[in-house]
């Protein structure tokens, strides 16, 4: 009987294999072995896609004559990275070897690793093998045992490698050609319109170059915002010598119901129709209570974490780059402490949920959450858990939920600060939905002044519910505790604000001054201590910060205005929870994008803006996330098996084709020459690294 090869993608996770497999290991260069199984692993990607110039020799030179390049036949190459050729070496050597029989495939569960491991295959001509693909949420050892145990074999995994393959061709032809077009079209443009010492090299990507369009797009939104200044009338309340607040509104009955004069049904204008208002409203020393309702609000936990709501949470709070959490995210995962973090789904599946009181019980030895999770086993919550809307099936595609597994405790003493927080992050969104709403009670007020009605709105906390699981260790003592009495802590909403920012308008107070407006009963006359002029004026979009453009490239759909275009790519965002933070980087690194360090806000650079100008005036689509969340869309129709990967190759093909066409035929340096005195004017030019010259954002 031969041995068994199990491949992982990492050392570190080739480790936890050969530990789980409790086979007597010996050390050699580049794997494990013991009489009955093999462990080894790559090192990330082993192997890549092949330059133009491997085809010809001629195709290292661009020219606009080589253009659109596309492999022979679809015939693609592939070579083995330089850097890592002795462990490809190695490896390729082990799947070859005769006395192997079984191919276990442990890299990465998703289509990431999946191509990582094809590509290894295809260049080390492995034949006659059987071969097992090993599909884990997690790096315990109960976990990859199961694996094992329920691997299925590779061939159900082909259209996942075709979707992997399909998506690596898509990105370096588009990326390979419209490069080398653009560049040769308009690389000595940029070049004297930043005064740069050589013509630029102009990156465009399928996925890249949409996020620069984001980005740009909404720098524009907020340069071009005209404000429109409004003016509020707010007439201060005395009960029982406690002071409240009533807003005016323009509601029926009023002077003023459906007069051009309103700014919305609360404000004016102009600020002289405000005094007019409170001229007429003056002589009133009393308001008359025309309205009192009372109700009760619940307020259920967010769904878990998925990658990109957790790197929302953790730029914003912890300010912090995606990319930074997902490398954290990452090791939470090698360390055994969390699930898979590439996953896009915010919920558990059915079968997990049976077993998930095994991971409760493990965070009882975690100091921070072990009360609470003491909580959830003693009221025994996590029963029924299936029959909620945090267990769904059908939203699932390869891993469920970020969720702690409840082990690897002892790695904790080992992680920086900022990974403890992250854990404790997780930790807290996950026992939370164990736990119930958060319970609040409301009163809203309409008074009336001669015709004129007033409106106040009060809402107490009566019960924390889940609110007490996410009132964490490292939020600073004001954070935590009210400036009221009475008021919320600090929790983490599925948007990312601080509770209840969708309901600014209504007053936390203390329950002593509730139990006090709770007596007011209609027909109640309230005196007038003042009635003022607030003035206010509309806010631009705020620009992205790290965190909020991940959640924008994950809810592509969402900046599309036609219906059935939007519909049509639910659930497919632009880029992959694997690759958004990546590419964000890259942006930033080739100075198309500025990322704040401290405030983690991102803006365009003078570069990124003028090569924007340049995209748009020659392949627009690229900019626009219609066309990356349609490709991606197309890639999950592969991988479901529901479209052939020939039909996507002749799209791909066909969209090249027309977009060279175009490119090469019209010159639209007029227009480049037109707007880039406007782009520049935004910029200041300051000494970058290297002794080049970079851009600054002038911000306002």
């Amino acid at each position: 009987m031969g041995k068994n090869l199990f491949i992982a993608e990492k050392p570190s996770v080739a480790k936890e294999f050969a530990k789980a497999l409790k086979e007597p290991m010996r050390s050699f260069n580049g794997y494990m072995e013991s009489e009955h199984c093999i462990v080894t692993w790559c090192v990330g990607h082993l192997v890549t896609m092949s330059y133009p110039d491997a085809y010809d020799e001629s195709l290292k030179r661009w020219t606009m004559g080589t253009l659109p390049f596309f492999p022979p036949n679809d015939q693609f190459k592939y070579q083995v990275i330089d850097n890592v050729k002795a462990q490809f070496s190695i490896v390729s050597g082990l799947l070859n070897r005769e006395d192997v029989s079984c191919i276990y495939v442990c890299t990465d569960s998703g289509r990431e690793g999946e191509y990582i491991y094809r590509l290894v295959e295809q260049e080390a001509h492995v034949q006659g093998k059987t071969r097992k693909r090993v599909w884990i949420d997690s790096q315990t050892e109960e976990e990859i045992l199961r694996g094992i145990r329920e691997a299925k074999d590779l061939s159900e995994y082909d259209h996942l490698s075709d979707s992997a393959y399909l998506r690596a061709k898509e990105d370096y032809l588009m990326g390979i050609n419209f490069s080398r077009l653009l560049t040769l079209k308009y690389g000595d443009f940029v070049k004297h319109a930043l005064a740069m010492d050589k013509n630029a090299v102009i990156s465009v990507g399928r996925v890249m170059t949409c996020v620069l369009g984001m980005v740009v797009d909404r720098e524009r939104e907020i340069r071009h915002f005209d404000k429109t200044p409004f003016y509020r009338v707010v007439a201060t309340l005395n009960l029982s010598e406690k002071e409240f607040e009533g807003e005016w509104k323009a509601v029926e009955g009023s002077d003023y119901y459906n007069s051009p004069l309103l700014y919305k049904e609360n404000g004016f204008k102009k600020e002289e129709n405000a005094r007019e208002l409170i001229a007429k409203c003056s002589p009133c020393s009393t308001m008359t209570v025309k309205r009192i309702e009372k109700k009760k609000e619940k307020k259920n936990p967010p769904l878990l974490y998925n990658l990109a709501e957790l790197q929302n949470d953790c730029s914003r709070l912890f300010k912090i780059s995606p990319d930074e959490t997902l490398r954290i995210a990452q090791e939470l995962y090698e360390k055994k402490l969390t699930t898979y973090p590439r996953t896009d789904a915010r919920v558990l599946s059915t079968a997990v949920a049976k077993e998930i009181y095994k991971n409760i019980k493990g965070l009882t030895n975690y100091a921070p959450m072990a009360e609470k999770a003491l909580y959830v086993l003693d009221k025994k919550s996590y029963v029924n858990i299936a029959k909620t809307r945090y267990v769904n099936d059908k939203m699932i595609t390869d891993h469920y939920a970020i969720i702690p597994t409840g082990q690897g405790l002892n790695a904790l003493s080992g992680l920086h600060p900022t990974s403890a927080k992250v854990y404790e992050l997780i930790c807290g969104r996950f026992l939370s939905i164990f736990y119930p709403p958060a319970e609040y009670e409301k009163i809203s007020l309409t008074m009336q002044c001669l015709n004129e009605s007033f409106f106040s709105n009060f809402k107490v906390q009566v019960s924390k519910g889940y609110l007490a699981v996410t009132e964490y260790s490292f939020f600073k003592k004001k954070d935590v505790m009210a400036e009221k009495s009475g008021q919320d802590g600090i929790a983490i909403s599925d948007k990312g604000d601080d509770v209840d920012s969708k309901e600014n308008k209504e007053t936390k107070i203390d329950p002593e001054f509730f139990a006090l407006l709770s007596g007011v009963k209609k027909g109640d006359e309230i005196p007038v201590t003042k009635f003022e002029i607030k003035e206010g004026e509309t806010s631009p979009p705020k620009r992205y910060n790290s965190g909020s453009l991940i959640l924008a490239m994950e809810n592509a759909g969402q900046l599309i205005e036609e219906e059935e275009l939007r519909e049509l790519i639910k659930g497919s965002g632009i880029g992959t929870s694997a690759t958004r933070a990546e590419i964000l980087k890259k942006l930033v690194v080739i100075d198309y994008l500025n990322l704040n360090k401290k405030t983690q806000i991102i803006t365009p650079t003078c570069m990124g803006e003028l090569i924007y100008e340049v995209v748009k005036c020659s392949i627009k689509s690229m900019l626009e996330p219609t066309l990356t969340a349609s490709w991606e869309k197309g890639l999950t129709q592969v991988a479901n098996g529901e479209i052939s990967s020939e039909e996507y190759m002749d799209k791909l093909k066909g969209f090249i084709n027309r977009r060279t066409d175009y490119v090469k035929k019209y010159d639209n340096r007029a227009y480049l020459n037109q707007c880039t005195p406007y782009v520049k004017s935004y910029y200041t030019a300051s000494s970058g690294r290297g002794g080049k010259t970079t851009t600054k954002n002038r911000q306002k």
